[in-house]
């Protein structure tokens, strides 16, 4: 198996069982045996299943994409297509987000199902080196299925986060089995609604973080511009926190794109969705160099590239 689809399976088990285990507690305490337990594995699957099919669709039309066509955005066609072919990947579909904010994303399934995202404030931003660079990080997230796992775990997380709180609402209107100690079961309610969101989120961003630091790899053995890239984080995370026409606030798509949305604060920080730029950048430079030494292999489209070619110091 390779190591992309044991990935894949590995993170839909642990959140499936998170899930499941949340539902069988919230059962018992309710009285209604393994009805929690189903209900939970029965929309785990069908979150799932709904992540599979309609993803992408969902993220188009989140973000206002309008899907092109060569002569409508010539110069991103042509990028995104070199990148393909560089990549070995099938042509993915091409679109363009009108919002000002300076970002990209790729989305779809796999790569037969795949469309590849630039807003209109990337396409002014960056020269050609550079968008090249953000494509090679998008094509190689295709590539490696990402998408598919970043999408399933933020539906789980939020599903999660849904039960936990109406476990937590139950327990403050008297409901229960064990009403003799409502107050011990509304200390684990008030656990269950700050810790449930907490751990699955963690998860999320473990998931996301580390596909990141991954696709900035990949797509720089893709394109062969490390430094283009590094360069092209420099200019997106100066542009989407430095413009005040940016204000994006859809967190439930953030982990997509390619640099950050969102505003700082503590606690965005602390939730951030990506790796540091200093750090993705500190990254790539180190990558840069193995390369002009010969120290990471040539990239070849048949190769696995679900893990990395280089030791980060």
């Amino acid at each position: 198996m390779k190591a992309y689809r044991l990935r894949t399976a590995s993170i839909f088990v642990i959140l499936t069982l998170f899930m499941v285990a949340l539902g069988y507690v919230i059962g018992w305490f309710f009285g209604y045996g393994y009805l929690g337990f189903a209900l939970m594995f029965v929309l785990s699957v069908f979150m799932s299943f709904f992540s599979y099919f309609f993803s992408k669709q969902s993220a188009l039309r989140a973000n206002r994409v309008h899907l092109v066509t060569r002569e409508e955005e010539p110069r991103l066609y042509r990028i995104v297509e070199k990148v393909a072919a560089d990549a070995g990947l099938p042509m993915p579909e091409v679109g363009v987000s009108e919002i000002p904010m300076p970002n990209a994303f790729a989305t779809g399934r796999n790569p037969q199902n795949a469309a590849v995202v630039a807003t209109r404030g990337i396409l002014n931003l960056l020269n050609d080196g550079e968008l090249e660079g953000v494509i090679g990080h998008e094509m190689a997230h295709v590539k490696n299925r990402d998408i598919l796992i970043m999408s399933v775990a933020s539906f789980m997380v939020s599903v999660m986060t849904f039960a936990a709180r109406m476990f937590f609402y139950g327990t403050i209107f008297g409901g229960g089995r064990d009403r003799e100690n409502n107050a011990l079961m509304l200390a684990v309610a008030v656990l269950s609604v700050i810790l449930v969101p907490i751990a699955g989120m963690m998860l999320q961003l473990a998931v996301s973080r580390n596909r990141e630091y991954l696709a900035d790899e990949t797509g720089a053995r893709i394109t062969g511009r490390p430094r283009e890239l590094a360069n092209a984080l420099r200019k997106l995370e100066d542009g989407c926190i430095r413009n005040p026409n940016n204000n994006y606030s859809d967190t439930a798509h953030a982990n997509m794109w390619i640099s950050n949305p969102c505003r700082k604060g503590f606690m965005l920080n602390l939730f951030r969705t990506h790796p540091t730029t200093d750090e993705r950048v500190r990254r790539l430079e180190v990558l840069a160099g193995a390369m002009d030494s010969g120290k990471v292999p040539v990239y070849t489209p048949g190769e696995d590239s679900s893990t990395t070619k280089l030791s980060y110091q």
